[in-house]
C-alpha cells in the first residue's frame, strides 16, 4: 500500500481547506490537501457569492458582523481578481417591521460598518426593478465574489508553492498512537485505490461534514446542519446586491453575478450533509417572499435550483437556526485526547482567510515555524487555468479570433473545443483525471439555459475522441452530470419551461436511454 509523507495533512477541498493550504505553503510549511469529490464541492461552491459587508448581521450577530466587514475591506484589497465591488442595498417595503429600520444606521455605525440612508425614489432611480411599496433604503459596501475562482487561486499558489493536491480521495479512517494520529486512511473514489498519509498535524476542515471525519477519530462535534436553497435566474436583475430590510428570513438577498442573478436563501434543518436538495415548496417560498422586494422576480425564467448546507457549530439544537452565531470554531481536541488533531468549521466564505490564518497560526505554533502569516498582505494571484469559469470570457475570446475548426460545444455559452482543452491541460498538471464533472465545474458548460442538454453529450463524445475519456465511462460520467444538472432543474418547472423538459427527456431518455431520476 503507498504511504505519503508530509508535516500537515488537510482535509477539505472548500474555501476554507484551500486557503489553510495557501497560508501554510506561504509560511514554508509542506502540506497535502485531499478533498472527497472535487474543490467547492460541498458549502463553499453553493452559496450565492455574497461578500458581506457585516450589515446582514449587526442585529442578531455583531461579532460575525465586525469580522465580515474587516475581512471583506482585506479581499477586496488583495483578490479583487475574483470580486465585483458593486455594492449593495438593505430596502424594507410596506409591512416590514418599521422599529428594525429606524434602527439600522446605529447597529451599522455600532459595528463601524457604513452605511448611507437614500430616499425612496433614489434608490428606485439606481435599481428600476425595486417594488414601489419601498419605504426605506440604505447603501452598504457589500460586494459579489467568485467562490470557486477563490479556492482555485488559493491551491494553484499553494501547489506552485509546493502542495499537493488528491481530489476524489475520501479519508476512510484513523489510526491512532500515543494520543496522536498515526496515519490517515484514504480511498480513492474513481478508482477504488487505498493509500496511507502520514502527517505531523492533521487538519479537519470539512464543513459541514466536520462531525463525521472527526468521529472516525473517537472525537464528538456537535454540528447543526442548515439547508438553505437558492435559484438562478436567467439573466441578471440588478446592478446592486439587494438584501430585504428585515431580521434574517428566507429569500432576503438577490446577487447578481456575471451575467446572472442568485436568489435566496432558506434555513431548514436535516439530519444528513449528503441528503440536501431544494424542493419545490422551498422555491415557491423563495419567489412568493422576494417578489415583495423585486416584483419581476414572480414572472422571471428561472435556470436552476441548488442547495447547501450551513455547519452552524453549537452545543444547542433547539431554536432558530439564523439564531446560531454565523463564527466560525476552531477546535483543539488535545483535551480530548488527540495532540496532533484540529477542526476548524462554522464561519461564512467571507471570513475563510481570517479562518484560515487562525487554523495556520496553531498549526505553526504545534511545529515550531516562527514564519509569519502572509495572506493579510500579499495579494492573491490569478491563475490563467481558473479564468474559464469567468462568465462571457470564452466567447470574448472566440468571437475576437478563433481557428475554423474550433467549433463551439457549448452553444449557451459559446464553449469552444479549445477551452475544453485547456481545461484537461490544468486538470492533468494538478494531477487530477479529466472529467465531464470536472471540465463543467472548471467552466460554462452546463451552465446556459439548456443546463447541459446539447453540451453533455458533444463534450463527452469530444473528449473520447481525444482519448481523454474511457468507453465504458462515457454513459456513466454523462449521467451523473445530467442528474446532477436536473436536481436543480425539476423544483423549478413551470409554465414554457416544463414543455423544454420534454425535449430533455427525449433526448436523454429515447437517445441515449439515461434514467436521470430526481
Amino acid at each position: 500500500m503507498q504511504v505519503l509523507n508530509t508535516q500537515v495533512l488537510i482535509i477539505g477541498g472548500g474555501a476554507t481547506g484551500t486557503g489553510i493550504a495557501r497560508d501554510l505553503a506561504l509560511r514554508g510549511i509542506q502540506c497535502i490537501l485531499v478533498e472527497q469529490d472535487d474543490i467547492n464541492a460541498g458549502a463553499s461552491g453553493a452559496n450565492h457569492g455574497l461578500l458581506h459587508s457585516g450589515a446582514r448581521y449587526v442585529s442578531s450577530d455583531p461579532d460575525s458582523a465586525k469580522e465580515c466587514r474587516e475581512e471583506a475591506v482585506l479581499l477586496k484589497r488583495l483578490a479583487a481578481n475574483c470580486i465585483e465591488d458593486i455594492g449593495g442595498l438593505f430596502v424594507a417595503v410596506e409591512g416590514d417591521d418599521e422599529n428594525y429600520v429606524a434602527d439600522f444606521s446605529h447597529l451599522c455605525a455600532r459595528c463601524n460598518i457604513p452605511v448611507l440612508p437614500l430616499g425612496v425614489n433614489e434608490a428606485r432611480e439606481l435599481e428600476p426593478t425595486l417594488s414601489e411599496k419601498l419605504i426605506a433604503a440604505y447603501l452598504v459596501e457589500d460586494a459579489s465574489i467568485d467562490p470557486f475562482k477563490l479556492s482555485m487561486e488559493n491551491i494553484s499558489q499553494a501547489q506552485d508553492l509546493g502542495c499537493q493536491l488528491l481530489c476524489y480521495n475520501k479519508v476512510i479512517g484513523f489510526d491512532k498512537q500515543h494520543k496522536r494520529i498515526r496515519t490517515t486512511r484514504l480511498q480513492n473514489k474513481l478508482t477504488g485505490e487505498k493509500f496511507i498519509i502520514e502527517a505531523e498535524q492533521v487538519i479537519n476542515a470539512t464543513g459541514a461534514w466536520a462531525a463525521k471525519v472527526a468521529g472516525l477519530a473517537g472525537i464528538t462535534i456537535h454540528i447543526l446542519y442548515s439547508q438553505g436553497s437558492l435559484l438562478i435566474t436567467h439573466s441578471r436583475l440588478t446592478e446592486r446586491i439587494v438584501n430585504r430590510l428585515r431580521p434574517s428570513s428566507n429569500a432576503d438577498i438577490l446577487v447578481p453575478g456575471g451575467t446572472v442573478s442568485i436568489l435566496g436563501t432558506t434555513s431548514i434543518r436535516i439530519d444528513d450533509p449528503d441528503d440536501v436538495y431544494p424542493t419545490v415548496e422551498e422555491v415557491d417560498s423563495i419567489v412568493n417572499e422576494a417578489a415583495a422586494m423585486i416584483p419581476a422576480l414572480e414572472t422571471i425564467r428561472y435556470i436552476r435550483a441548488f442547495a447547501g448546507v450551513r455547519p452552524l457549530v453549537s452545543s444547542q439544537s433547539s431554536g432558530d437556526d439564523r439564531s446560531v452565531s454565523r463564527g466560525f470554531a476552531l477546535l483543539d481536541h488535545s483535551e480530548e485526547g488527540l495532540e496532533n488533531f484540529i477542526t476548524i468549521s462554522g464561519g461564512k466564505l467571507t471570513t475563510y482567510r481570517l479562518m484560515a490564518e487562525k487554523t495556520s497560526d496553531l498549526i505553526s505554533i504545534r511545529l515550531g515555524v516562527s514564519a509569519p502569516c502572509l495572506t493579510r498582505t500579499e495579494p492573491l494571484p490569478e491563475s490563467p487555468s481558473v479564468q474559464w469559469s469567468e462568465p462571457a470570457l470564452a466567447p470574448k475570446l472566440w468571437l475576437k479570433h478563433h481557428e475554423p475548426e474550433d467549433i463551439l460545444l457549448c452553444e449557451c455559452e459559446m464553449v469552444p473545443k479549445s477551452t475544453v482543452d485547456a481545461i484537461m491541460d490544468s486538470i492533468r498538471k494538478q494531477h487530477g483525471q479529466p472529467t465531464l464533472q470536472a471540465i463543467g465545474l472548471r467552466s460554462r458548460i452546463g451552465k446556459g439555459p439548456c443546463q447541459g442538454t446539447f453540451c453533455g453529450p458533444r463534450t463527452t463524445t469530444y473528449m473520447y475522441d481525444k482519448g481523454e475519456l474511457p468507453l465504458d465511462r462515457c454513459l456513466p460520467g454523462l449521467r451523473e452530470f445530467l442528474r446532477k444538472r436536473w436536481k436543480g432543474q425539476h423544483p423549478i418547472l413551470w409554465d414554457r419551461q416544463l414543455i423544454q423538459a420534454e425535449i430533455l427527456e427525449a433526448m436523454h431518455c429515447g437517445l441515449f436511454g439515461l434514467e436521470l431520476g430526481a
